[in-house]
């Protein structure tokens, strides 16, 4: 009898690509509805813009190489959602645009393509416009027909400010398209983790981490922390948004789940120290990022010794 031997991983499944990034996509679309009913037409204008440059740049760039096509596996169409959900509704026409390209371009098919692009290329993009246009970028969109700042924004500078818990959780306040409605969020959250693609522990180290950071460096400034305070930080702003979509990224993020937590840890870290230290008012993209440097390095700390092997000695050692 002949047997074939194929090398690792011995493993099967109906999974693929594809399905994930459809899975994501679904997960996005509470997000996107509520963005589009809270802000308008342009919404949808700013999300359509942002995926069809994703999608059309990596098609262009693997048409003029001649590489093999794959806008199939609707990676691109991930990767402009969350830079749309990413972007406030008030930007021009040009700036999804710009920021799709860069994101596809520049971040992913520079770095070999889908899984080896070493930061996300969404949050990548979104922070190449932030530091590039930062006026346009900052501009807040009118709720009503009337122009306010962020909760993140009020909270900045007047940390007993109250917002109302039902704006957080309905998103009927300002901010990006995709960011105001922790509901919205949530439905993604509960849906990517019951379909598998996700682990809780990913996004809840995020958001646990970030309320304690906030209020041990809150403490420490002899600002007041209060439970409407600390709702505003971990409901309010990119947090939820980045800690379900972002932040659980397979390419940029460790696969051990210890890595995750220590991950989620050090974005929380991040961001609490640009919200409460810096001048900053936001913080989560940039945290992601740093974050996403540190994940080899993570991943090598965290990696569990294979079965049966010893800690090598050290040279020299008996």
């Amino acid at each position: 009898m002949k047997l074939n031997i194929s090398i690792s991983p011995h493993i099967r499944s109906r999974r693929t690509t594809t399905t994930v990034m459809l899975d994501v996509i679904i997960a996005l679309l509470p997000s996107v509805i509520v963005g589009v009913w809270v802000f308008g037409a342009r919404a949808f204008a700013i999300t359509m813009l942002s995926v069809t440059s994703c999608v059309a740049s990596e098609y262009i760039y693997e048409k003029i190489l001649k590489k093999p096509i794959t806008v199939g596996d609707l990676s691109a169409v991930v990767t402009g959602l969350i830079l749309a959900v990413n972007l406030y509704s008030t930007a021009p026409w040009w700036l999804p645009v710009l920021g799709g390209a860069f994101a596809i371009i520049v971040v992913k098919m520079l770095y070999g393509g889908i899984g080896q692009n070493f930061m996300n290329p969404a949050l990548a993009a979104r922070c190449f416009l932030l530091l590039s246009f930062t006026r346009i970028m900052t501009d807040y969109p009118k709720i009503d027909g009337v122009s306010s700042a962020t909760p993140l924004t009020l909270i900045k500078q007047d940390p007993t400010a109250t917002v109302p818990l039902s704006d957080l959780l309905l998103g009927t306040h300002s901010g990006t398209i995709g960011e105001t409605s922790a509901i919205a969020i949530l439905i993604g959250a509960i849906y990517l983790c019951a379909r598998g693609i996700i682990k809780p522990r990913e996004p809840l180290s995020v958001i646990l981490s970030t309320g304690v950071f906030v209020t041990l460096f809150s403490l420490v400034q002899g600002r007041p922390v209060t439970l409407d305070f600390l709702l505003v930080h971990m409901l309010g702003g990119g947090m939820l948004l980045g800690a379900v979509f972002m932040a659980s990224d397979y390419a940029t993020t460790p696969v051990t789940p210890w890595g995750q937590v220590i991950f989620g840890c050090c974005v929380g870290f991040i961001t609490a120290l640009i919200r409460c230290v810096g001048g900053g008012v936001e913080g989560m993209s940039y945290a992601i990022l740093i974050s996403n440097l540190l994940t080899p390095f993570i991943e090598k700390l965290t990696t569990p010794r294979p079965f049966g092997t010893s800690p090598q000695k050290k040279e020299g050692a008996k």
